[in-house]
């Protein structure tokens, strides 16, 4: 399942977790190629979210290792961790995560501000690019969710990160905005070259994958396709 190259954006080598005596999932092997779509999916409760954050550096696991851009992020220090996933990593998630208090600007121009990067031009072009322009000045609560997710897009990828995590990012949405949503950040990622990974219940939004990748708590296989 997975072919170790020190190319890949991201590879995840027979990850094991569990949650006390609970196991989540076990033997988990995948590689993700520079500008590649990869959709995982698999029934509730099997750990797609979880695997997801071990991916981002965000949750534990019990075996295994993850390495984003070649580096073990086991081996890293909580604020290295950090730092390499503020600089390599974008991430989407279902509930947007906006900050209601910030204009959608300024949350689209928070990981630059993270970084210290110039935010001037930056943050406009990505609004442009989602199909937000004009709309910097306004709240999140005068926003639609359709608006709302795109908002998170620009957001995970206005610092350019080589690796897009996204965790249901349709979920809250009827079809129709699904699909302009999924249009966005696909021509997106394609556009930053950056690779994405992909949880969703969604077959519409998996058959857009270049490769749907099945988790159950034994691993994961591809699936010849997405129907």
């Amino acid at each position: 399942m997975s072919r170790p190259t020190a190319l890949a954006t991201v590879s995840v080598r027979n990850l094991a977790k569990h949650y006390g005596e609970v196991p989540v999932f076990s033997h988990v092997s995948l590689e993700v190629a520079p500008g590649e779509f990869i959709a995982i999916v698999g029934e509730s409760g099997v750990g797609k979210s979880t695997l997801l954050n071990c991916m981002a550096g965000l949750d534990t696991w019990d075996e295994g290792s993850v390495l984003v851009g070649g580096e073990d992020l086991a081996a890293l220090d909580d604020d290295s961790r950090a730092l390499l996933r503020r600089r390599r990593i974008g991430f989407v998630f279902q509930a947007f995560h906006v900050l209601p208090h910030l204009d959608v600007a300024q949350n689209v121009a928070l990981p630059l501000m993270l970084l210290g990067d110039p935010v001037e031009g930056r943050v406009e072009w990505m609004l442009t690019a989602v199909g937000l322009a004009g709309l910097g000045a306004r709240l999140p609560q005068q926003l639609s969710g359709g608006q709302l997710q795109r908002v998170a897009i620009a957001r995970a990828l206005v610092h350019r990160p080589a690796l897009l995590l996204a965790d249901e990012p349709t979920g809250n949405l009827d079809p129709g905005t699904a699909a302009k949503v999924m249009d966005v950040l696909i021509s997106q990622t394609r556009e930053h070259g950056a690779s994405l990974v992909l949880v969703t219940h969604s077959e519409a939004a998996a058959a857009r994958a270049d490769r749907v990748l099945l988790l159950t708590s034994e691993g994961v296989a591809e699936r010849t396709h997405a129907g």
